[in-house]
């Protein structure tokens, strides 16, 4: 590694737009911001905020509506999948410019992030206007009111507070349930606030004529549908060391290469995801569990016989391979599991690069050899007889040896986000998870 020289970075400019802080995902979450801080800034001169008929209240109703159905759809399973369908539709004849741009398809969740905090933005300044129309005697509002909005206000800064990285990676399984739990809490206190509105303006008018209902009526079938899915299947699983299960499921349609499945062991607090191996040929899919917390350490200690399901299969970053000639994957640990679909059926030509502990006693001879079988010139690094490999330099090598087009990393944030960033600051295409949640 000692004689793996790197090209120097690409020009100040060029580094600025591929620094950390100006990923696609936060360029999105900008974007979204900015325009919201833009309509608040008009609205504060062309809009009446004290109209004792209470217009421009419906007015705000709607624009906090549209920031949370926005923020919620995007997340959607099917709107994820149809993304992805869009993104790499797009054929490797096309200039790598444009689809090195598409292949950036997965920092969707910065639309999801930034919406769902303008919608709490807006959330203050409408519950602002119930509070001063309710001090001044003005129509529209009552007690019962007051109350219900001030409960969704103190769970929605809950909800965004317990998300923020630093809280969410420290305190997971909370940011889990107050997500989940104070979620569907806001989503049923929205269609209660709608109710008490509607009574409050005419008793006579029919709540399917308000624009809001059918708003609502949209996000509830969104947050519905993935429980449609729900059900408990048999699982094998064959555990090759105390580190980690592999998997194997036979139910249902098998899911594509590069999407991934929901697991839990308690559907209304906690669900984990994990990359599917379906096996060219062969009917169901297995999955790489690796010991990385309490839910998966229990999971690989206990072997349950069954397990919760939920949704459909749904499209991660691995996708994005259809988009170039050919990808080098870089992964360490069990990073390899999101890798292995894509190197199994080997549509897209690749080079894997693999960083983990002892990979016969850690995985198993037998995925191993499987992996090696379709995969000649891979690249697996021993660390238990080796010591931990720049992963950078070794991936730049992979890179240039075979002529790939991207390098796609699959691995813990902190390293992911270095090899992405080190590569694309010397100009060359590169992918990894975003850590959103």
């Amino acid at each position: 590694m000692e004689n793996i020289v790197l090209p120097p970075k690409k020009n100040m400019l060029y580094r600025l737009g591929k620094h950390p802080l100006l990923i696609p995902y936060n360029r999105l979450f900008i974007l979204v911001s900015l325009i919201n801080l833009h309509i608040i800034y008009k609205s504060i001169f062309e809009w009446n905020w004290f109209d004792s008929d209470g217009i421009e209240i419906n007015t705000i109703a709607q624009v906090v509506l549209i920031n949370f159905t926005v923020g919620i759809l995007v997340r959607q399973q099917y709107i994820i999948n149809l993304l992805f369908s869009i993104a790499t539709s797009i054929p490797t004849s096309w200039p790598l410019f444009v689809r090195r741009i598409a292949g950036k398809v997965y920092h969707f969740g910065g639309i999801h992030s930034s919406s769902t905090s303008m919608g709490t933005l807006w959330y203050f300044i409408f519950v602002g206007s119930l509070y001063y129309h309710y001090k001044h005697n003005l129509p529209g509002v009552n007690l019962t009111i007051i109350i219900v909005t001030s409960i969704i206000l103190i769970l929605l800064c809950i909800i965004i507070i317990m998300a923020l990285p630093n809280i969410r990676s420290k305190y997971h399984n909370h940011f889990e349930i107050t997500h989940r739990l104070g979620g569907w809490t806001v989503l049923i206190l929205f269609w209660v606030q709608m109710v008490l509105f509607l009574n409050i303006e005419n008793k006579s008018v029919s709540i399917f004529t308000s624009v809001n209902f059918w708003i609502l009526f949209t996000v509830t079938i969104s947050v519905i549908i993935p429980w449609l899915h729900l059900k408990k299947v048999n699982i094998d699983i064959n555990r090759p060391s105390n580190h980690v299960a592999l998997t194997s499921f036979d139910y249902g349609v098998t899911p594509f290469a590069g999407s991934s499945t929901a697991l839990s062991t308690n559907p209304l607090l906690e669900w984990h995801s994990f990359a599917n191996v379906p096996s060219p040929g062969k009917n169901g899919f297995r999955l790489t569990i690796s010991r990385a917390g309490d839910w998966t350490g229990k999971f690989i200690s206990e072997k349950p016989q069954k397990i919760w399901v939920k949704g459909i299969p749904t499209a991660g970053v691995g996708n994005i391979d259809k988009l170039f000639k050919k990808v080098i994957w870089v992964a360490t640990g069990s990073g390899i599991g999101p890798c292995l679909p894509h190197l199994l059926l080997n549509e897209t030509p690749s080079v894997l690069v693999w960083s983990t502990r002892d990979p016969n006693k850690t995985y198993g001879s037998k995925l191993v050899n499987e992996i090696k079988s379709v995969q000649p010139n891979a690249v697996i690094w021993d660390t238990d007889t080796k010591g931990k490999p720049d992963l950078v330099k070794i991936a730049y090598k992979a890179f240039c040896d075979h002529n790939a087009e991207a390098i796609i990393c699959i691995s813990n944030q902190k390293l992911t986000e270095k090899v992405v960033h080190s590569m694309e600051a010397i100009g060359i295409p590169a992918y990894g998870a975003i850590w959103d949640s």
